[in-house]
């Protein structure tokens, strides 16, 4: 993606190769977090299982991460309609927002080490552990997706992103948007669960 120009040819399948890959790396994405959210479930049915009260900074998150989403296709929109100061803009909107929700994650396990919740150890709360696994790994994948949408704005101060140049921030907005429904799913999953 550090050339000048990313080519947008497609292949005889009619489907871009990092555009596949990019699938290819969603769909294992989704396959492991199937796989934590349905050892939560097996794991809560065996007992020894202490409910607590979910950190208050994971619905202010979600309202964060739905609006970086939306930054996130307005950036989009921007540049297929080459309108490079818009998508300047939003594309930082995006990055803000962003950093914004893993300070908000980070508080949120600040919270639950002052109330005694911690991850792993003798004694500990197998919920607690879950709840560190599952907000902790889609965090990592948000750090990625930053870095994507930071080399996005970079390559745009540049002027390589444009209705002519669309590759990369297609696979940009994709992937972004995945990890907004990712975690969509997630808090939902734990208001029902915990």
């Amino acid at each position: 993606m550090a050339n000048e120009q990313i080519k947008e040819s497609n292949t005889t399948t009619g489907v871009h190769p990092l555009k596949f890959s990019l699938w290819l790396i969603i769909i294992s994405i989704i396959m492991m977090f199937a796989a934590f959210t349905s050892a939560y479930i097996v794991r809560r049915e065996e007992g020894n299982w202490l409910e607590f009260d979910l950190p208050n900074i994971l619905l202010i998150n979600t309202v964060i991460i739905v609006l970086s989403s939306v930054t996130m296709q307005m950036a989009h929109n921007a540049a297929k309609k080459n309108n490079l100061k818009q998508l300047k803009f939003m594309l930082l909107g995006t990055l803000i927002l962003g950093v914004a929700f893993l300070i908000g994650q980070w508080n949120g396990w600040a919270d639950l080490v002052q109330n005694n919740i911690y991850f792993g150890g003798t004694g500990s709360n197998p919920a607690g552990s879950f709840l560190y696994v599952l907000t902790g790994v889609h965090g990592f994948h948000l750090i990625t997706g930053l870095i994507f949408v930071a080399i996005t704005f970079f390559s745009s101060l540049k002027y390589k992103v444009h209705s002519k140049n669309m590759l990369r921030i297609q696979l940009c907005t994709t992937y972004w948007h995945f990890l907004g429904g990712l975690w969509l799913y997630l808090y939902i999953f734990l208001r029902v669960n915990h």
